[in-house]
């Protein structure tokens, strides 16, 4: 299987980010230019291909690419971001999906959906797809992607959330499809049949990397320390500028597999 993930360089403008449930406080760039490299650099040693999408200098959230675009398969779903702002940030991401052959479809308006919102977990007997509702993400973005998503055989299911900007902020599930957060943060943990509170707020987020390893902040120890006595292997990254900007390691990169 070919394991490819999509990347964007941060902008210049990055400190400008939107923010939603955090105070603004001061963003090195040029220190977040480095946590980036070596974001990507952490990617490609654990075998993943990394695709850059082209650069959106004038967007100051572009680095957060996953808010794009959501595939399942060999349809890429791109997103109608729900800040207006966000919105010119999907035509790179299309371009880079149509180079790699994927099939394209779109959220359309009135629908709005950031990919951040989505959480799929994929086994060999289905796919199951949470939507964040409430903040970035429609309802009329979450319909439209149910009917996109279920010819694929995706159950797709909408979860309220209050407390984050994203679903993703608060939630993620580890291999065996275990969801992790941290308690403070989630609106609805019943919302999964397993799940598992974390100690920090940094260790609710988790990229996986294959059956047994996961990427995450390296500015949750405890976390890490938890995965690893569950028989996770984990590849810590330090993410601290774009954390300041409400973003974690889900953010960063779609991951493809085909």
């Amino acid at each position: 299987m070919t394991l490819r993930a999509l990347v964007r360089r941060p902008s210049p403008l990055l400190a400008k980010g939107l923010l939603t449930h955090l105070p603004r406080t001061s963003v090195d760039v040029a220190l977040a230019q480095r946590q980036w490299e070596g974001y990507v650099a952490a990617l490609q040693a654990e075998g993943w291909e990394t695709v850059e999408v082209p650069p959106a200098e004038d967007c100051p959230d572009a680095a957060f690419v996953e808010d794009t675009v959501v595939v399942l398969g060999d349809l890429a779903v791109v997103t109608r971001p729900g800040a207006v702002e966000r919105r010119p940030e999907t035509a790179g991401t299309e371009e880079a999906l149509r180079g790699l052959g994927y099939r394209i479809a779109r959220i359309e308006a009135p629908g709005t959906l950031d990919g951040g919102d989505v959480l799929k977990h994929v086994t060999p007997h289905g796919v199951t797809v949470w939507v964040g509702q409430g903040g970035r993400s429609n309802a009329a973005g979450l319909e439209q992607l149910t009917a996109l998503l279920a010819p694929l055989g995706a159950e797709v299911i909408g979860v309220p959330v209050t407390k984050v900007l994203h679903l993703k902020s608060a939630i993620t599930t580890l291999p065996d499809g275990t969801a992790i957060g941290f308690a403070p943060l989630v609106d609805h943990p019943d919302a999964w049949d397993r799940y598992l509170p974390v100690p920090e707020e940094a260790g609710s987020h988790v990229v996986l990397l294959d059956d047994s390893t996961v990427l995450m902040s390296a500015a949750a120890p405890l976390t890490a320390a938890l995965l690893e006595e569950r028989g996770l292997r984990v590849v810590p990254v330090e993410i601290s500028e774009f954390e300041k900007l409400e973003g974690c390691v889900t953010c960063l990169s779609v991951r493809l597999r085909g």
